[in-house]
C-alpha cells in the first residue's frame, strides 16, 4: 500500500502523492508582505526583470522578491527624504520663504525632489 505524504531526509521536503500515481513536492512561498509597493519598489521590480532576469528569478523562487522590493522602496523614499531636507536646509528654502513666494518655493522644493531622485535611482533601484 502507497502512502499519500512522503518525507525525504536528504532534501528536507514533504511530497503528496497525486492521481496520476507521482510524487510532487510540497512547496509553498514564506508570507508575502501586503502592503502595495511604492514607485521605487515597482521601478527596481521592472528594472530587475528587464535587466537583471537571474537575481529576478532567484528572488522570486527563494521567496524573497517582495521582501527585496519593499526594502528598496523604504529606503529609496527615506533617501529622497533626507536629501531633500538637506538641500532645502542648505539653501535657505523654509518656511518663511514660502510665505512671502509660495511659487518660487514650490519650484525649489520641485527642483530639490528631482536632483535627489536621480541620486537614489542610480545609487539605489538601478544598482
Amino acid at each position: 500500500m502507497m502512502k499519500d505524504k512522503y518525507y525525504n531526509e536528504v532534501n528536507g521536503l514533504h511530497y503528496t502523492l497525486a492521481e496520476d500515481g507521482m510524487y510532487y513536492p510540497d512547496l509553498e512561498l514564506p508570507p508575502q508582505d501586503p502592503r502595495p509597493l511604492g514607485k521605487y519598489g515597482l521601478m527596481r521590480k521592472r528594472y530587475l526583470q528587464e535587466h537583471r532576469k537571474v537575481q529576478f528569478t532567484i528572488l522570486l523562487t527563494s521567496g524573497k522578491l517582495s521582501a527585496e522590493l519593499h526594502r528598496v522602496d523604504d529606503e529609496a523614499r527615506n533617501m529622497v527624504n533626507e536629501i531633500v531636507a538637506q538641500m532645502a536646509a542648505k539653501e535657505g528654502t523654509d518656511s518663511a520663504l514660502k510665505m512671502r513666494d509660495q511659487m518660487r518655493w514650490v519650484g525649489l522644493m520641485n527642483n530639490y525632489k528631482a536632483c535627489a531622485e536621480e541620486i537614489v535611482l542610480r545609487d539605489i533601484v538601478y544598482a
